[in-house]
């Protein structure tokens, strides 16, 4: 069966039939729970295999390899992401206020919460497949933020002498460790409420007229 390629890069294999999309889809969310749990480097494609009740040839009739796996995994948690709202985001303030938003239903989603929790610190590691996912991830996630502070700047939102990079950054780091904080004890950590407490505060700094 041939491949797909698209900006140069070859595409996972995918069957025409519904039975064979269903069972990718499968595979995919095995990958996805295995990898959550196991990390990228400890999980095993025998071990995808047999939990999703194939063979590894199985597996690899329809992601050509582990790595693209992986990158398959990554694309679907991108589905439901933030990264996924583009032009349409909310503007300004409104954007900080969302991510409140985005915190509360990071809890109805704990196997998507640990996978990028996992993954994202696994990549730091030499030759992690998902490095260069992550670095383009954080950047953008930067400038998605930085963004957001910059329009509300020119609407009059914030104070103008604001360092909007180092607010971004902040912003994110912040809600990167209450999720790992959440994974380890769901019962103490409240991350919609810590997510609100820090955006409030933040808001307040931004907000506030310099003397």
């Amino acid at each position: 069966m041939s491949e797909s390629t698209q900006n140069g890069r070859r595409e996972p294999r995918a069957g025409k039939s519904l039975k064979a999309q269903q069972r990718r889809q499968e595979i995919l969310q095995i990958a996805m729970d295995t990898f959550a749990a196991r990390g990228y480097n400890n999980a095993s494609l025998a071990e995808i295999a047999d939990r999703a009740g194939v063979t590894q040839a199985g597996v690899l009739h329809y992601f050509r390899s582990k790595a693209q796996l992986l990158t398959s995994v990554l694309a679907l948690r991108d589905e439901t992401g933030i990264e996924q709202f583009g032009t349409d985001r909310p503007q300004g303030l409104a954007f900080l206020r969302h991510l409140v938003d985005t915190a509360r239903r990071n809890t109805e989603r704990e196997g998507i919460v640990r996978l990028y929790a996992v993954l994202s610190a696994e990549s730091v590691t030499d030759g992690h497949p998902a490095q260069d996912y992550f670095r383009d991830r954080y950047a953008g996630l930067r400038t998605m933020v930085t963004d957001a502070l910059a329009e509300a700047c020119e609407l009059g939102e914030t104070r103008p002498d604001l360092n909007i990079e180092q607010a971004a950054t902040a912003i994110i780091a912040v809600m990167d460790g209450l999720q790992i904080q959440w994974l380890l004890a769901p019962d103490s950590v409240d991350m919609a409420a810590t997510t609100d407490r820090i955006v409030t505060a933040l808001l307040a700094d931004l907000t506030s007229k310099t003397t």
